[in-house]
């Protein structure tokens, strides 16, 4: 190099009229050191050191689509503006994933942040209402897109990790099973895959791990039961117009005025929106082997209400009480606090072919229905719902009730259990199977109560010892089930095809319920009116079929 820079500033000289010597003695600017991305080999394939730093960073990320198949029961929208009727429901979703790691005399120090957006459209397990209500999701306004069409953006992760903590956005560490082996996610199976958290993990030795984990209660909430959703006002007064049909208006009746004999007269209103006061606390322990994984988790979250909205009295007594001596003086609604409790059981299978796995996974809660993953498929953050269009009836998923006599919440309790098997044909063909049961179950006499101040409100399950009330499918203990499998094809490696199909029912435990897909019409005035006939059921059922494309990279 030397010579060449010799013979260039000789050249140089030359032409400026220099002596050949005296050029040689310029200063030469020599250019700046490029340092090149290095691999970083520490933590596994793809990550890198970022230039001038100590930290390895990962990019990866996902391209998904799907197209889903179930029928609808009806395509009678009644007065939503968004009808029933979709056969058919597509998604495309990308995801982007960040991971950066620094050794440190700590351990590890890593920040992880993954993000993701899609186009959701058609039948509702695709086009997700779910996502709606916890603000993932922003719904089309058009008269053919409203609750069809989606645009869908999630900060999935943001979490960092640090000598043991874990602090951000991260999955629920309750969960366990979490739909692993799953395309359609219809198991009931706790999957909180975004909430906000701080937890703290120890390592105990021969396999053992503890943590402790503080959560964010707005991802785990099943709304507490709510017989109406008008203001308070429109409710005294009878004025519709001055209703707001919002959720934050949710409200359902107390009794505050009664006669002399201490027959109820007349009921104030309690808001039964739940505020974000104390976190969820869970707790687990997990024992990780070669031959596979087994956790045991348990949650405490919180119930409350609002205030009650006792000066507005609806009633036989416009608005005062029968004499001071009934007059019933009541303070808040005591908080309660549901709990739940999951074991879960990870199992390889080698010996039938590298990479099989079984889970066994089985819930129970009171007051906590979200921890057992009973509102999985039918939908999530919801008193009632059906993912089935135009569905006779829909489940009921309220954490508890506030019984109107004793101004206390009663807790729901629910069940679930879950198993599936992941099968590998040949190293680019698997296949799952799973099969999942629930249950949920209101408190004794939780239903009654509500239906008594029917009279008062023409609001809840009815009155009781009418047909309708005995009809009604307001707080009906009910059970699901579902079977289903897949196929998949990975000709290359991170490139998956393939389709899975999946049959689910859901019903009441006992007795039967109104038929509403087949006549929509049966009110309580009409089934109350024993000359009329009634269609009724006890159980709704349907099938999914959803094909899938994804490119990991």
């Amino acid at each position: 190099m030397r010579s060449i820079d010799r013979i260039l500033l000789a050249s140089a000289a030359s032409l400026l009229g220099l002596p050949a010597a005296q050029a040689a003695d310029l200063p030469v600017k020599k250019a700046a050191p490029i340092e090149y991305v290095r691999v970083c080999s520490t933590y596994g394939n793809g990550f890198s050191y970022i230039p001038g730093t100590d930290t390895c960073l990962r990019l990866s990320g996902r391209a998904r689509f799907e197209y889903g198949y179930q029928a609808s029961y009806s395509r009678n929208g009644g007065t939503t503006a968004a009808g029933p009727g979709d056969y058919s429901g597509y998604r495309g979703l990308a995801r982007i994933n960040i991971d950066a790691r620094t050794k440190t005399d700590y351990g590890t120090l890593r920040a992880f942040l993954r993000l993701e957006a899609a186009s959701r459209t058609g039948i509702p397990t695709i086009h997700s209402g779910t996502q709606n209500r916890i603000a993932n999701a922003f719904p089309a306004l058009g008269t053919d897109g409203f609750g069809r069409v989606q645009q869908y953006f999630n900060t999935d992760k943001a979490f960092i990790q640090f000598a043991g903590f874990t602090a951000g956005r991260a999955s629920s560490f309750y969960d366990f099973y979490a739909h692993d082996f799953e395309i359609i996610a219809s198991s009931m199976s706790s999957d909180v895959a975004s909430t906000n958290l701080a937890a703290y993990t120890a390592t105990l030795g021969n396999g053992f791990s503890a943590t402790i984990s503080m959560e964010d209660p707005s991802f785990r909430r099943s709304p507490l039961f709510s017989a109406q959703t008008a203001a308070v006002a429109a409710a005294a007064t009878g004025n519709s117009s001055t209703a707001l049909y919002a959720q934050t208006n949710a409200l359902t009746p107390l009794f505050v005025g009664y006669s002399a004999a201490g027959v109820p007269t007349g009921v104030g209103f309690v808001d039964m929106i739940e505020r974000n006061r104390l976190p969820d606390f869970v707790g687990v322990l997990r024992y990780d082997q070669p031959w596979g994984s087994a956790q045991l988790s348990a949650a405490v979250h919180e119930l409350n209400v609002g205030n009650g909205a006792l000066g507005t009295f609806v009633g036989t007594n416009l608005g005062t009480a029968v004499s001071n001596t009934n007059l019933r003086v009541l303070g808040r609604t005591p908080t309660e606090y549901g709990w739940a409790v999951q074991g879960g059981l990870k199992i390889n299978l080698p010996f039938i072919a590298p990479g099989d796995t079984l889970y066994l996974q089985g819930s129970y809660a009171e007051g906590a229905g979200m921890y057992t993953g009973v509102t999985s498929y039918m939908g999530s953050y919801a008193g009632s719902a059906s993912s089935i269009q135009g569905s006779a009836f829909s489940q009921f998923f309220n954490d508890a009730t506030l019984n109107p006599f004793t101004n206390r919440l009663e807790l729901s309790t629910t069940v679930s259990a879950v198993a599936s098997l992941l099968h590998y044909w040949n190293p680019t063909l698997r296949s799952a199977l799973f099969g999942s049961y629930g249950e949920v179950s209101f408190a004794a006499g939780a239903r009654a109560a509500q239906g008594a101040y029917y009279s008062l409100t023409a609001t809840g399950p009815g009155a009781p010892g009418t047909r309708f009330f005995e009809l009604s499918q307001t707080l009906r203990d009910s059970y699901r089930f579902v079977v289903g499998g897949s196929l998949i094809w990975s000709p290359v490696k991170d490139l998956d095809i393939g389709a899975e199909a999946m049959y689910t029912r859901f019903g009441v435990q006992n007795g039967r319920v109104l038929d509403l897909s087949r006549f929509p019409g049966q009110n309580a005035a009409y089934v109350n009116n024993l000359a009329n006939p009634v269609f009724t059921t006890t159980s709704v059922d349907a099938i999914q079929v959803r094909a899938r494309v994804q490119r990991d990279f």
